[in-house]
């Protein structure tokens, strides 16, 4: 698996572009098992199963992208992609639980089939591109799990398995019962009109004035945001016509809006929407709003967390556990399969450095690439012969189609 780490970690690629990663998975498994099939979607996603026969499926999923850090010392020179937030042992993680569970069959003594999703797209970046796929017709949503949920890549599975790297957790530790916040992406274009900037400022609408003042309104606005819902905005121009001599007509500020709450997700962007307005009436201008939905919050399946409990308390290989971080502010698209299915993120540290940081890395190729991968093997045991299924619950992705239009229903290109 060092190989493996380290050709993923040193050749990184930014989402629904990862095809040396998908090949590198590809060799592996068939090289491991000639005979598995292997069922492909959204250019670069596949799904391997090991026993169809059984009536409970579990989905581990294994992320295949990286993000954007350019100033990442494993960065690449063209796109910037580097895999500062650890999925390239993710990919490790899957393919060694793989090679073990086909290993003379052992998955045949498992009581319910194990299928291995590797998924694209999970960092929310790159949008222009994505965007490009979904005009083209290619993909219809912009990560990767939600758009293996549409094309029914989970619809027979009965609840989901992930991991994820803790960053600056050197220690050998694991991690559950860490719920991540949601969010949408919010687009305001301000529009005004534009005018000599030293002939004839008095005729023009300053759209970079009004960006200002939303700015200042949404500063002030934080004192009445609720800390314990864990929100989270970042304005910022990512649009605009500067010139230094002409009165600037327009400006777009783009920011996400992150909580753990969707019902305070809502009531939160409606007040945005206020202060977009408001000061867009207030210097004379307009302000077109639209809304796209990023991904929904993670609230980790507590029933599935006690089999990761159980196998933790019966090993000593292990240094370091959390199970009291609560939520954090950052998110993931395993919360939009959690709207479908019960999910779990089992976190792990054996990295240094900062996640999302441009000195991220593996500091325990022990730990990570071989003694974890056998902790998850102790969990699987547990939770062999022991899953009740009275205690999943299941929804189909018409009614998560329904949730998230419900969600950003009257918002987009309002005005």
């Amino acid at each position: 698996m060092k190989a493996i780490s380290d050709d993923i970690f040193t050749h990184p690629e930014l989402g629904y572009k990862e095809f040396r990663t998908k090949k590198t998975v590809e060799d592996f498994i068939t090289e491991t098992n000639p005979d598995q099939v292997i069922e492909y979607f959204s250019t670069t996603g596949m799904r391997v199963d090991l026993n169809h026969q059984q009536d409970i499926t579990v989905a581990f999923i294994a992320e295949l992208d990286a993000v954007r850090v350019p100033s990442h010392f494993q960065a690449d020179s063209q796109s910037g992609a580097a895999h500062a937030c650890g999925h390239f042992t993710q990919v490790t993680t899957a393919l060694s639980l793989y090679g073990y569970l086909t290993e003379g069959e052992r998955y045949k003594d498992f009581d319910f089939n194990i299928a291995f999703v590797f998924v694209p797209a999970e960092e929310f970046i790159d949008l222009e591109y994505r965007q490009q796929l979904i005009d083209e017709g290619t993909i219809t949503y912009l990560g990767g799990k939600p758009e293996a949920m549409k094309l029914g890549i989970f619809d027979d599975v009965d609840f989901a398995m992930c991991v994820h790297t803790i960053g600056g957790e050197e220690e050998k530790t694991v991690e559950i019962n860490c719920d991540l916040a949601g969010f949408l992406y919010k687009h305001y274009n301000f529009k005004g009109k534009a005018t000599h900037a030293g002939w004839d400022p008095f005729s023009g609408i300053n759209a970079y004035s009004m960006s200002t003042l939303f700015n200042t309104g949404l500063g002030l606005m934080r004192q009445q945001l609720r800390e314990d819902l864990y929100v989270r905005i970042n304005p910022v121009i990512d649009h605009g016509s500067f010139s230094t001599n002409v009165i600037p007509n327009q400006v777009q500020v783009g920011t996400d809006l992150r909580t753990i709450s969707v019902d305070y997700m809502k009531t939160v962007a409606e007040r945005m929407d206020k202060v977009a307005k408001g000061s867009a009436y207030s210097l004379e201008g307009d302000v077109e709003i639209q809304t796209q939905m990023g991904y929904l919050p993670f609230v980790q399946d507590r029933y599935l967390s006690t089999f990761v409990a159980e196998a933790f308390k019966e090993q000593d290989t292990i240094t370091k556990w959390i199970d009291d971080r609560g939520a954090v502010a950052a998110a993931g698209d395993i919360g939009d399969l959690s709207f479908m299915m019960p999910s779990i993120q089992i976190s792990y540290g054996g990295f240094a450095g900062v996640i999302h940081g441009d000195d991220l890395r593996m500091v325990d190729d022990e730990f990570v690439l071989q003694e974890f991968p056998e902790f998850l093997i102790s969990v699987l045991n547990k939770m062999n012969g022991r899953i009740d299924k009275n205690l999943l619950y299941s929804r189909s992705y018409k009614e998560y189609e329904s949730y998230i239009q419900a969600i950003t229903q009257g918002e987009s290109n309002e005005k």
